[in-house]
């Protein structure tokens, strides 16, 4: 090897450097150390980088997308980077920056806040469970990429209730408590409530790679669960007409005995046993979140008084969370009161779902005829949501709330899910309340 190099090289009188060949081995490298002394200002036709160069991005507060810092408009969604969604809801113009934004929302008081007051006037019966508390479970850890279920999906909503004044305003209230133990064991297994329950004592934890906990989880995923219970008695009892619930952390995958999913206690099953409690003998349980409803399932999967309609992308078992197929029907004599409308594919969209409802949903729920309804309602199945990757309106959303409301005597209640672009959650939840 050394007389190959003495063969190859060239030595420069001036320089005394060695000209080495141009592939090199590591022992090469070694044996030739003395070539590398950087003594001579002309030996290299390029020059080291001395400084790390910081690559500045955002990310978009709509759709939680990186962009690169000197690109104003999200590559992904178009919101502008200083969007200001989360301080006036759909009253914030996606184009331009929070600045300019004082003024939209002042001439909104026209035209477009009474068409927003008017269609709400109606509504004064309906309870709106929603607690400031709920926002302080977050992902403490900071990753390369904002956690999808972020407090700002329920701040965007929240904004857009008060701008338009819808809540507080046209809706009533539910006073917010935590659910107690011997109701989250209706549902839940005392080891997964006690896990849970372990997580107030943690700065920073998580159940799976993507549900994480901090030191309020456990009590915002009470009182999510302890509104959710609330509203349905109300709601059946008659004091009000309906309900939505502005909850988080999410439940529907949320099972017996595991939180996964962002969810970790089961808010539609708690509701739907509270419904029975307060008098409710059959109870319908529709999920359009884009993900089927596998912890739902499984609670209620030998249970007759609980029909479990979920409509979700399956792909053959390949789609998060992978169950839900149309041969899972129940079991143990509950043969039938599970019903699953698997997609085939991603893109479905307004079409899709009415038809699935007119011919599948809507005849099923009919027959059972329940004294109470739920909706599982996720919005990730909404157009432009980068995780459902489908193409349902709030125009669509707003029609499949309608056609529920036509069960149970009108006795419905909504319960938030899933739903990760700001914009599409927001429309698809204030259309559906007033």
């Amino acid at each position: 090897m050394a007389a190959n190099i003495n063969e190859d090289t060239q030595v420069d009188d001036a320089s005394k450097k060695v000209r080495l060949p141009k592939e090199l081995t590591f022992q090469d490298m070694y044996n030739n150390q003395d070539a590398f002394d950087d003594d001579d200002e002309d030996d290299s036709d390029w020059e080291p980088v001395q400084k790390h160069i910081e690559i500045l991005k955002w990310f978009c507060t709509n759709c939680t997308m990186v962009n690169l810092d000197d690109v104003f408009l999200c590559d992904i969604c178009g919101e502008h980077k200083e969007s200001g969604i989360l301080r006036h809801g759909f009253y914030a113009s996606p184009f331009s920056p929070e600045v300019e934004l004082i003024q939209v929302e002042s001439e909104a008081t026209g035209s477009e806040k009474e068409i927003w007051s008017e269609a709400s006037a109606s509504n004064c019966s309906t309870a709106v469970g929603f607690d400031e508390r709920m926002l302080l479970h977050s992902e403490v850890e900071i990753k390369s990429h904002p956690h999808p279920e972020r407090p700002d999906r329920l701040r965007a909503i929240a904004a857009s209730l008060s701008a338009a004044g819808i809540f507080p305003g046209k809706c009533c209230p539910i006073p917010a408590r935590e659910i107690t133990l011997e109701e989250l064991q209706m549902v839940h297994s005392s080891e997964h409530i006690e896990v849970v329950e372990l997580t107030r004592q943690m700065f920073s934890s998580y159940f799976t790679p993507d549900t994480y906990a901090n030191e309020h989880s456990a009590h915002a995923a009470r009182l999510a669960a302890g509104l959710c219970a609330d509203l349905a008695s109300s709601i059946f009892s008659g004091r009000v007409r309906n309900g939505f619930a502005l909850v988080r952390p999410p439940g529907h995958h949320a099972g017996v005995t595991q939180a996964m999913g962002f969810c970790l206690h089961n808010n539609a099953a708690v509701a739907a046993l509270a419904a029975q409690a307060a008098g409710a003998k059959k109870v319908l349980i529709v999920d359009w979140d884009v993900h089927h409803g596998n912890g739902t399932q499984e609670i209620f999967d030998q249970n007759k008084s609980v029909l479990y309609i979920s409509l979700h992308r399956h792909e053959g078992g390949k789609f998060y969370p992978g169950t839900g197929s149309a041969f899972e029907v129940g079991t143990k004599g509950a043969e039938g009161y599970c019903v699953n409308i698997p997609w085939s594919r991603g893109g479905v969209g307004d079409n899709d779902y009415i038809f699935a409802f007119q011919h599948v949903v809507l005849p099923i729920a009919s027959k059972f005829a329940p004294d109470f309804t739920i909706i599982s309602a996720g919005f990730d199945a909404a157009r432009g949501d980068p995780l459902g990757c489908c193409d349902v309106t709030p125009a669509g959303y707003t029609q499949m709330t309608h056609m529920l409301s036509t069960l149970s005597g009108g006795k419905l209640l909504v319960v938030l899910e899933g739903g990760f672009v700001v914009y599409s959650l927001l429309f698809g939840t204030v259309q559906i309340i007033i």
